[in-house]
């Protein structure tokens, strides 16, 4: 058992538990060394002993060592200090994406893009030096107070180029994220990173998982059968071209899935643009189901229903081949009726042929070329089109534009230079010229409620910088304390503006003017795990235990660990020296030495 104060390989001195799991916790840790620090896991006690599990701990620190990204936790050290098996990494400040995801529910469409970028192009990393992570969920992914993204765990990654890393046969990583190829014993690919994270997708935009049971493996058997539920069902608002990316990130058949993170981080960053806001709905090229699920079963599961197959007695055997012959004489009739139907089919296929080959030639409507009516205004359009034997939709979709008038026609649907039919109805694009957005004054607000207003609504350019202020200042760590535009300015999409945020700094007081106490300093440093040196001054300018002075000026910032030395003041001691009756007091003893030099 880890202890508060014990000190790992002399050197990392456990501060307090940070998280429990399954195969190890970790612990927040102070480097003496490097002074800084850490987050240090270890392997718990009773798994210690066992070589699978400490051989799958070092796989983590062999797997996470070899990669460098800013959005991956940086590992430090690794090794074992009498049968204590430890891995070294960054220590993050943050919470969990699974923590923010209980506290706000669905985030907003431009967050969750944001970290779906940042956790794609972590894991294209990964899978650039052939590493798997394999358990890709919410609480593997830390989200600092910048909102910057790390990624944690690769307990069960897998090198690619080692097949002695992983048994393919084992589930591993968490059932609700569990891609359909894992789940039914097939093993994991760079695909499977990307099943996982189209879930994790699905959850930042819902606040909910897509597939829920009663038991793992009711889930694991929804992973591999059902389509997974759509987004914009429970948000309209999202774009058809975000759910197309879920859909194809959690396709059942792996060769309808991106083929790595680096191709769905592609994708996601033009989601948003114009171009592909009405884009069409996926449809996959190769059929969801191919692979066979019934050939191999989750082992757990395979375990499982062995013992219950087991234990079924002789007479439901008995019972299950009376029904079997049943059945069969069942079969024999049905055929028969098959038959008589499918002739009556291959008719009807005959008949329908025909007319879908001979009528058509004879209605046959003429293609013709959509004409391009952009700048024109909206009754020009329509009759220029109307000309051409098309038909115009009553209602326009009006959209801003920096350069087309307003009022006039953007583009048309379809676009213009295709080739349909006559008789087709096109719909126009009317402009609504460029909108100006006047600048309020933000100071006060939530910072995240005025990013999302003025990022989504108004298309503003919008940059988060944290500024530092006095540790005693009364802000919120969201409120918005300066903007870089003043209110009554006038802005226009893509226009930039930057909200400032308290960035806290704790720092010295002046503990001298405040008249500070001993006891109070002392109390100082045990809150702020500070080293305190305390030297002593005989002086009569000061009474006794009064603060002189403090070696750390005041509003310099606060570093743990440091030293902080004071000194206090202290009554001088005064000799004295004896009268003839035996005693003397200093007055008197001065007066002495006034009379011999007088002498």
């Amino acid at each position: 058992m880890v202890e508060k104060g014990q000190k790992i390989n002399d050197r990392y001195e456990i501060i307090k538990s940070i998280g429990e799991g399954g195969m190890a916790n970790v612990y927040l840790a102070y480097d003496t060394i490097l002074d800084r620090r850490v987050a240090i896991k270890i392997l718990r006690g009773d798994l210690s002993n066992d070589e699978k599990f400490v051989r799958r701990f070092q796989r983590e620190a062999l797997s996470a060592s070899s990669l460098s990204h800013p959005n991956i936790v940086e590992m430090y050290d690794v090794g074992e200090d009498n049968g204590i098996y430890y891995i070294v990494m960054e220590y993050i400040e943050g919470k969990t994406l699974k923590q923010l995801i209980k506290k706000r529910g669905a985030l907003t469409l431009s967050e969750a893009i944001d970290i779906m970028l940042q956790i794609t192009d972590g894991i294209s990393q990964a899978h650039d030096s052939y590493i798997i992570h394999r358990d890709l969920k919410p609480q593997n992914i830390m989200i600092k107070e910048d909102g910057a993204i790390k990624i944690t765990d690769f307990g069960i990654a897998m090198a690619l180029n080692s097949t002695q890393l992983t048994q393919t046969n084992s589930v591993m990583g968490s059932v609700h994220y569990l891609p359909p190829e894992q789940a039914s014993g097939k093993g994991s690919t760079i695909r499977s990173d990307v099943y996982s994270m189209g879930i994790l997708f699905y959850e930042i935009l819902t606040g909910t998982l897509p597939f829920k049971g009663e038991n793992a493996v009711e889930i694991a058997l929804k992973q591999m059968r059902e389509e997974i539920p759509s987004v914009r069902k429970k948000n309209p608002a999202i774009p058809q071209s975000v759910e197309n990316v879920i859909l194809k990130a959690t396709a059942k058949n792996p060769k309808n899935r991106y083929a790595d993170s680096k191709e769905m981080h592609a994708d996601l960053l033009t989601v948003l643009n114009d171009e592909r806001m009405n884009e069409e709905r996926v449809i996959f090229k190769y059929p969801e189901h191919e692979f066979d699920e019934n050939t191999k079963a989750i082992s757990t599961v395979k375990k499982k229903t062995d013992e219950k197959l087991n234990t079924t007695s002789e007479e439901e055997e008995i019972d299950l081949d009376d029904s079997f012959l049943k059945e069969n004489k069942t079969i024999k009739k049905t055929n028969k009726i098959i038959l008589i139907l499918a002739s009556i089919f291959v008719v009807i296929v005959v008949v329908l042929l025909s007319l879908f080959f001979v009528v058509p030639y004879f209605t046959k409507i003429p293609d013709v070329k959509i004409p391009d009516v952009s700048g024109l205004s909206v009754i020009e359009a329509e009759s220029k089109l109307k000309e051409q034997g098309f038909e115009v939709a009553l209602e326009t979709i009006k959209e801003e534009n920096e350069t087309i008038e307003k009022g006039n026609v953007i583009k048309t649907d379809p676009q213009a230079g295709r080739t349909i039919k006559k008789g087709s109805t096109i719909t126009l694009y009317e402009s609504l010229g460029e909108e100006i957005y006047t600048v309020e004054d933000y100071t006060g607000e939530n910072y995240i409620r005025i990013e999302t207003l003025l990022k989504d609504v108004y298309g503003l350019k919008v940059t988060i910088k944290p500024k530092d202020v006095d540790m005693n200042s009364d802000y919120d760590e969201q409120e918005i304390i300066e903007q870089s535009v003043p209110a009554g300015t006038k802005l226009g999409k893509g226009d930039p503006i930057t909200l400032y945020i308290p960035n806290i700094v704790e720092s010295y007081p002046d503990m001298v003017e405040e008249g500070w106490t001993l006891e109070d300093v002392e109390a100082f440093c045990q809150k702020y795990e500070i080293d305190l040196k305390i030297d002593y001054e005989e002086t009569i300018q000061f009474d006794e235990g009064t603060l002189i002075s403090q070696s750390r000026s005041p509003k310099t910032p606060i570093v743990s660990h440091s030293d902080l030395r004071i000194v206090i003041a202290k009554k001088p001691e005064i000799e004295t020296q004896p009268t003839p009756n035996g005693s003397t007091t200093e007055k008197e003893n001065e007066n002495q030495e006034e009379d011999t030099k007088t002498e």
